[in-house]
């Protein structure tokens, strides 16, 4: 008989697995590419130490001549807050009883739930990848009665529970926890639920993010390649190696501008280029580009059965949240996904998993991981924007 014990059991013992090979390996290429680690982890915060430059107790001299001056190596010290991820599902006590001698129904239940929570989590973790730690989704061209129009629709599904906030990131009491009911992507517009919109109230320039994510995503690579804002603890102005290869307008792409962002990335870093991550619109771009040259286009498959095409040697692959008209150019040897550990769902005192939800005839779950993104070595990546889509 299915009770509610068993349940608990289940989600502990034959899900959470299933979820972590789902999540870490199968949910995103290029983080299935990325290490990831709890050894930097202190308390809260991750702390790495980072040796950038070359020691310069070297040198060359006469047979009898003095030796070379000692010195050290350069560091520095990269430090980053945990970000908290967390994934919720809800069971709702009547088809708890419902299903409680029909152990087949009840399994379909627990699967139909598992399959929505692990597709929203994936969803929202490549999301996060591109993204600047702002948890920003998109900025409002304009708004009309529940009728929101975005500057982009790629990062939005429907039944994601959205917040506008101001240009300034400032709480709109009348525009938060809106539920995403429609999502027009040819007219990047999105319907939420709720009293409409007021323009004075939601102006052009307020952000649409995640409910309640503001300033508490990972920190993806929309901040890594923001040279205007300093990241890790550490000026920018002050350490060149956190400053990354940044071509725009790019146009038409071609393979020299790709091998000169490549040899750039390996001659001031001396890393390797070892995984490129563009938009599908720009991967048509280079794959029309290869066969006007009469170049044969190689493909590679990746862990996790991903196809991917190939620049010399190098696995190509598109990305939906990669932004349009860009590429980015990565050594992924140099990033680590921090960890306090893999991902396990949140327990009460008794251990349980599934609790009921105050005042609801429901019980939930949470998945929960503390992580954020590090990248040791910014000056090893490059970054091509403004290329014309195929």
């Amino acid at each position: 008989m299915v009770t509610l014990n068993t349940a608990d059991s289940a989600l502990k013992t034959y899900y959470l697995d299933a979820v972590k090979e789902l999540l870490n390996a199968q949910a995103n290429p290029l983080l299935a590419r990325i290490r990831q680690s709890s050894e930097n982890v202190v308390g809260k915060n991750v702390h790495i130490p980072v040796c950038f430059g070359v020691n310069g107790g070297v040198g060359a001299g006469s047979e009898t001549g003095a030796l070379p001056a000692s010195a050290g190596n350069h560091y520095a010290h990269l430090t980053v807050s945990l970000k908290n991820l967390f994934g919720t599902l809800e069971i709702s006590d009547k088809a708890v009883r419902s299903s409680a001698t029909n152990e087949g129904a009840f399994v379909g239940l627990l699967n139909a739930e598992m399959e929505g929570l692990v597709h929203a989590s994936s969803f929202n973790l490549g999301r996060m990848l591109f993204g600047d730690g702002t948890g920003k989704l998109a900025e409002v061209v304009s708004v009309s009665g529940t009728t929101v129009t975005l500057s982009s629709v790629k990062n939005i599904e429907v039944g994601m529970i959205v917040d506008f906030l101001t240009a300034a990131g400032g709480t709109i009491t009348t525009a938060r926890a809106r539920t995403v009911n429609a999502v027009d992507r040819v007219n990047r517009t999105i319907t939420v639920s709720g009293a409409g919109l007021s323009a004075s109230a939601v102006p052009a320039g307020c952000l649409a993010v995640v409910q309640g994510s503001y300033n508490y995503e990972i920190t993806g690579l929309g901040a890594i390649f923001d040279t205007s804002k300093n990241i890790y603890g550490l000026a920018r102005s002050e350490n060149a190696w956190l400053n990354p290869y940044i071509k725009t307008e790019v146009g038409a792409i071609d393979e020299l501008v790709m091998q000169t962002a490549i040899d750039t990335v390996e001659e001031r870093s001396g890393g390797k280029v070892n995984f490129i991550v563009c938009s599908a619109g720009v991967r048509r771009a280079i794959m029309k580009m290869l066969s006007e040259k009469r170049s044969f286009v190689n493909t590679l498959e990746l862990d996790g059965g991903v196809k991917a095409i190939s620049f010399n040697g190098i696995p190509v692959v598109a990305d939906r949240f990669c932004p349009d008209g860009t590429m980015y150019l990565l050594n992924t040897d140099d990033f680590t996904l921090c960890q306090l550990g893999d991902w396990s769902w949140m327990e009460d005192e008794k251990g349980a998993v599934l609790k009921q939800v105050a005042g609801k005839a429901v019980y939930s779950a949470t998945l929960v991981k503390y992580a954020d993104l590090v990248c040791v070595n910014p000056a090893g990546q490059a970054m091509l924007t403004g290329i014309t889509e195929a």
